[in-house]
């Protein structure tokens, strides 16, 4: 029996440091993932969020309503985009997920101000993902509190030091209750197929690679789009499962509302299956082994948790990190689930999330198509 060598030990040891500084790729991941988590975590995830778009209805655009869209503007919550004189333009917008928030100022606003009355104002919030609002409203009813007094002067200066001059109502659209589940079990989906998808297909290659089968599948009389199409479509039906699964859960045991058309969500969703399969195939005609694969597949995943608007509020993330996000087919199609789930949306309203699916899907199919190996090397 041998005995315990130092010299053995120290052999090993520099033959695995030589090999993991062959492997670049997985170098690469081991150094870049933990710098990603700092960078996101640190710089893009905001529980706070702040520059909330926003549209302002005013029907009645006298100083008073100036005054308080003045200091709506000047706080550090909202980012007025829109303003428009009808209530149904700012709501096709809340509709649309273009904005989070609608100002309303009625008719008559300052006339009942000034007879001392106290006139409504409305703020109305797309409350779809109940996290990205909170502060701000809670901003709003203090804004609402000092927004008029230096225009109470003369005859309403005995007003302003009192309460405030006009009531501020909140109206909470499309989860009125703020259920966290609503927003959260669509997100699920999401997150749930681009996990699952990806990592499928991912090693739909390297597989072959390492089984030592690729050359049967070279020599078969078949193109790359033809075995790339033959890779990720049995995988489609698989997604559609899941899909399935997920959507019945999220309906009889979590009680989501369903006010969408489903075929809407089935298109958005089968979109959204291939888009994250090409994603994978794609891992599998850059990476060597399988642990690249896998590699890979995590480094696309925590930025489509972190990035996309289901862990953290979209709106509060910086334009780098919305940039990013953007780009992400998990950002898009959380915001077709919701939409179509929660706000009963049509497809012209979801066609502006859709196009981004088809252009990434596009974009990386043709990059794996450009990887593909023709040979063993």
């Amino acid at each position: 029996m041998r005995h315990f060598s130092l010299r053995r030990v120290a052999a090993i040891l520099v033959k695995e440091f030589l090999q993991m500084r062959r492997d670049r790729v997985t170098l690469a991941m081991i150094i870049g993932i933990p710098l990603m988590q700092l960078c996101l975590f640190g710089f893009a995830i905001n529980f706070n969020p702040k520059d909330l778009p926003t549209a302002v209805a005013i029907a009645d655009p006298g100083v008073y309503a100036r005054s308080i869209v003045a200091a709506m503007r000047n706080s550090s919550y909202f980012e007025i985009v829109a303003e428009t004189r009808s209530p149904s333009e700012a709501r096709k917008l809340l509709q649309e997920g273009k904005v989070l928030f609608v100002l309303e100022v009625p008719v008559n606003f300052s006339r009942d101000l000034v007879r001392g009355a106290v006139p409504d104002l409305l703020l109305e919030v797309d409350a779809t993902d109940p996290a990205s609002s909170g502060y701000a409203i809670s901003a709003f009813n203090a804004i609402a509190a000092t927004a008029l007094r230096d225009d109470l002067v003369g005859p309403l200066k005995a007003r302003a030091p009192g309460a405030v001059p006009f009531r501020s109502v909140t109206h909470l659209l499309y989860n009125p209750e703020s259920n966290t589940h609503y927003s959260i079990v669509p997100g699920l989906l999401a997150i749930i197929l681009t996990m699952t998808m990806v990592l499928m297909t991912c090693l739909a290659l390297t597989r072959e690679r390492e089984r030592g089968t690729y050359e049967n599948l070279l020599a078969m009389p078949a193109t790359p789009l033809e075995i790339m199409i033959g890779k990720i479509a049995p995988n489609v039906l698989v997604g559609i499962v899941q899909s399935t699964i997920v959507l019945a859960m999220a309906r009889y045991v979590f009680d989501v509302p369903f006010l969408g058309s489903l075929p809407l969500l089935a298109l958005g969703v089968t979109i959204f299956i291939i888009a994250n399969l090409a994603v994978g195939y794609t891992f599998s005609t850059i990476a060597q082994n399988q642990l690249q694969s896998m590699q890979m597949t995590v480094f696309f995943l925590l930025p489509s948790i972190l990035l996309s608007g289901f862990a953290f509020p979209f709106a509060g993330m910086p334009r780098w990190a919305q940039v990013l996000g953007e780009i992400l087919p998990a950002t898009h199609f959380l915001r077709i689930a919701r939409g179509v789930l929660l706000k009963a949306n049509n497809f012209g309203e979801i066609a502006g999330e859709l196009w981004p699916l088809l252009l990434f899907t596009l974009v990386v199919g043709t990059i794996a198509l450009a990887r593909f190996r023709r040979t063993l090397d």
